[in-house]
């Protein structure tokens, strides 16, 4: 079930300076050459605009390569964003694994400046076995402690926590817009996903509600997928599946062509850039021209 609002919406008009960038979570699938280079230039052939470069294994470009991939895709005209490692965990226990995450996040960082990316987004922690207002006091420490390094590192790219899933997870769109403004950082933002957000409410999204909350963000940073449903439990799992209804897309981009927002989608489908292209046409026929 989809909290979607009441009504009959007209069909949106919107600000034509708005930019939406489409684009997939790493190299896309129909890339004969598997390389983030080839990966621009299908996305390029395609007629996307964004790629999400996905550190979340290791990060695998030298600061040379990044340079490279910057340049080619400035070329492109192609918006770049990084993915940090996911082993991370800015909230953990163990010291170790504390300063192992920051150094994951400042190298993530440091090529992201490199190769000209404007964000990297970050899954930042779990809370373990702290309260949540501690954990929040936590996380703002640390955060302080990662900009700082991002500006020894110097450039502009934003640190981006992303909205998580499981409620174990640091952290909702509550949280973290909270954080935002107790940091009070240029180079702090947020990664929306919408699909988590839907997961965290058991299958219902409010997208009214949610870019509400974000209006005083020049622009949006976020992934979208589906969500898969276990029939067992009767929740949505962390699970991505190939974009349906699931949450569902088209509202989403109603709201976001009525609004005039700027944003970056991401796709997290298993399918990647088909599920971008599919985006892509849904925001045409409501009158988007990219």
């Amino acid at each position: 079930m989809h909290r979607l609002g009441q009504g009959f919406y007209p069909r949106p008009t919107y600000d034509r300076s708005m930019r939406v960038f489409l684009g997939p979570a790493g190299i896309p699938v129909a890339a004969e050459e598997r390389t983030t280079t080839g990966g621009l230039l299908t996305l390029r052939r395609l007629g996307l605009d964004a790629m999400e470069v996905e550190f979340v294994r290791s990060v695998y470009l030298s600061r040379g390569a990044a340079e490279s991939v910057g340049e080619l895709a400035d070329q492109l005209g192609i918006q770049l964003t990084v993915h940090a490692p996911y082993f991370i965990n800015l909230l953990s226990e163990k010291r170790e694994t504390v300063e192992a995450s920051k150094r994951r996040i400042l190298e993530s960082l440091d090529r992201a400046e490199a190769m000209k990316a404007e964000a990297v987004v970050v899954h930042p922690a779990y809370y373990g076995k702290l309260g949540r207002e501690e954990a929040f006091e936590e996380m703002e420490r640390v955060t302080h402690e990662l900009l700082d390094g991002a500006e020894a590192i110097g450039g502009k790219a934003k640190l981006a926590y992303e909205t998580m899933a499981k409620e174990s997870q640091f952290a909702g769109l509550d949280e973290l817009l909270r954080l935002v403004e107790t940091v009070k950082s240029s180079r702090l933002t947020i990664c929306v996903d919408f699909a988590h957000l839907y997961v965290r409410g058991n299958g219902r999204i409010n997208y009214a509600e949610v870019l509400d909350k974000l209006r005083n963000f020049s622009h949006i940073y976020s992934h979208f997928s589906n969500m898969k449903y276990n029939p067992k439990t009767r929740r949505f799992t962390d699970i991505h599946e190939p974009i349906d209804d699931h949450p569902p897309f088209k509202p989403l981009a109603e709201e976001i062509l009525r609004r005039g927002i700027d944003i970056t989608i991401i796709s997290e489908s298993p399918i990647l850039e088909a599920d971008s292209l599919k985006m892509k046409e849904t925001l045409k026929e409501l009158g988007y021209k990219l």
